[in-house]
C-alpha cells in the first residue's frame, strides 16, 4: 500500500480500547492482524499518547481471551476470560471454515456454517451489553446466497442480519457480498461491503511479469450476468474491454430443484490472443468457471487467470489441476479470508491474496472513527501499482 498508506495520520481520540475477539475459525488471520495494530500503534507518534483518552492505546496484542467450551451434548456456551466493559469490539467470523470439529454425544462432527454462526451469537451475549460498540467483520457474509425469495422459501441472510442487531451489533463488515442489497434489512445500521479488487491486481502482478495491460492484450470477464458489476470496475480500472457468459436455460424441465443449464453463451467482443481476467464472488465447486475458462480457450483467447474473492473449492482440487495440467487455466487467485487448505496453499496455480493488512487498516480507522471510504474505493492505489509494474518497478 505504499508508504503514503502505511502511516494513517489518526490523530482522533479512540472511540474507545480496542478489543479484538477471533472466533475460532478465525485465528490465523486475526493473529496478523493483531501484529499489523501492535505494530503501527508502537511506532505512531501522538501527542495525546499520555492522556486518558488513550489509555491502553498501546498493548503487546489487541486480542481477547474468548472461547466457545461445549457440553457433551454437543451444546455450548460462549465465555469472555477479560473485562469488556466500555471497549471498542470487533469479532471476526469465518462461517466457512469447515476444518474445526466438536463432539458431538461420541461422535466427531465437522463445524458448519450454522455452528459459527450460532458461536458468533454466544460470544456477543456474553459481552452481555458492556462493550462501548460492537462491529462484526464477516468476510463471507452468512446465508449470503439465499438473498432472494423466488417462491416460498426463507430469507436466511436478511434474517441473519437482523437478529444481529437487535443483539447490538452496531456494524457489520463482510466483503464482496453475493448481493450487496441485502443491507436493506437493515436501514438504520452500518453495513459495508468491501471488494479486494487492489490486492487481485496487485496479487496478479507480482506473479505475472509480462503482462500488457491495456485493451488490446487483456480483458475482463464475468462468469454470469449477476457479477457484472464487478468485472465492471475492474475494467474501467484498468482500462480494459469486458465480456460476460450468461447461462441458457431450458425452462421447460426441473432437476435439482432448478432448470438445467444448456448451454453458458458469450457476450462480447473478440477474445482471440488476449489474457482474460475472470471475475467471480466465489468459487463453490468451481465447474461453472472452469466451463468459462475451456470457453474462451476454444475462442483462443490468451492466459486466463481467475480472481474470486472466496474459494470454497467444495468438491476438492482435482479439476482444477486437471485444467491446469490441460492448460486451461493459468491462474486462480483467491483471498485468505475463509478457510484455505494445505494443499490448496501448495498448488503451483494457486495465489493466495493476504488481507490481514487491509483489515488491520479498516479497524484501526474505525477504532480512531475515521472515514474509511478511501479504503473502500482502491481506485488510486490500484493506478499507482499499475504505473509501477508497467515502469518495471515491481
Amino acid at each position: 500500500m505504499g508508504n503514503r498508506e502505511e502511516k494513517r495520520n489518526l490523530e482522533t481520540i479512540p472511540v474507545g480500547s480496542l478489543g479484538i475477539i477471533a472466533l475460532e475459525g478465525c485465528k490465523p488471520l486475526c493473529g496478523k492482524v493483531d501484529q499489523y495494530l501492535v505494530k503501527w500503534r508502537t511506532e505512531r507518534e501522538s501527542e495525546h499518547k499520555d492522556s486518558l483518552a488513550f489509555s491502553g492505546y498501546q498493548r503487546e496484542s489487541y486480542l481477547l481471551d474468548a472461547k466457545v467450551p461445549r457440553f457433551g451434548s454437543g451444546e455450548a456456551k460462549g465465555v469472555i476470560q477479560e473485562s469488556v466493559r466500555g471497549t471498542d469490539l470487533y469479532l471476526l467470523v469465518d462461517v466457512c471454515n469447515y476444518s474445526l470439529t466438536y463432539s458431538l454425544c461420541g461422535h466427531e462432527n465437522h463445524m458448519s456454517p450454522d455452528d459459527h454462526y450460532q458461536d458468533l451469537k454466544r460470544l456477543i451475549a456474553a459481552v452481555g451489553g458492556k462493550a462501548r460498540r460492537i462491529t462484526v467483520i464477516m468476510p463471507y457474509l452468512y446465508e449470503s446466497r439465499q438473498h432472494k425469495r423466488t417462491s416460498r422459501e426463507s430469507l436466511d441472510c436478511a434474517l441473519a442480519l437482523q437478529e444481529l442487531v437487535q443483539m447490538g451489533v452496531d456494524n457489520i463488515i463482510t466483503f464482496d457480498a453475493h448481493d450487496p442489497r441485502v443491507q436493506n434489512a437493515i436501514p438504520l445500521h452500518g453495513f459495508e461491503t468491501v471488494q479486494p479488487a487492489y490486492q487481485f491486481i496487485k496479487g496478479l502482478l507480482r506473479t505475472e511479469k509480462h503482462l500488457k495491460i491495456d485493451s488490446d492484450h487483456m480483458m475482463v470477464i464475468s462468469p454470469d450476468e449477476g457479477g457484472m458489476s464487478r468485472a465492471i470496475y475492474i475494467a474501467n480500472v484498468l482500462g480494459l474491454d469486458m465480456g460476460m457468459f450468461y447461462k441458457r436455460r431450458d425452462f421447460t424441465q426441473i432437476v435439482d430443484g432448478r432448470n438445467p443449464i444448456v448451454a453458458h453463451e458469450f457476450l462480447g467482443t473478440s477474445v482471440e490472443g488476449k489474457d482474460m481476467i475472470i471475475i467471480d464472488d466465489m468459487i463453490s465447486s468451481g465447474e461453472s468457471v472452469l466451463e468459462v475458462a475451456a470457453l474462451l480457450k476454444e475462442r483462443k483467447a490468451g492466459k486466463i487467470f481467475v480472481c474470486a474473492t472466496f474459494g470454497l473449492f467444495t468438491n476438492g482440487l482435482d479439476k482444477f489441476d486437471q485444467a491446469y495440467r490441460n492448460g486451461i487455466i493459468d491462474r486462480v487467485l483467491t483471498t485468505n479470508l475463509i478457510y484455505q487448505t494445505p494443499q490448496l496453499l501448495e498448488r503451483e496455480w494457486y495465489v493466495n491474496c493476504d488481507m490481514s493488512k487491509y483489515i488491520a487498516y479498516i479497524i484501526d480507522t474505525l477504532n480512531h472513527d475515521s472515514s474509511i471510504s478511501d479504503l473502500l474505493n482502491p481506485n488510486e492505489r490500484i493506478q499507482s501499482y499499475v504505473t509501477r509494474y508497467k515502469n518495471g518497478e515491481i
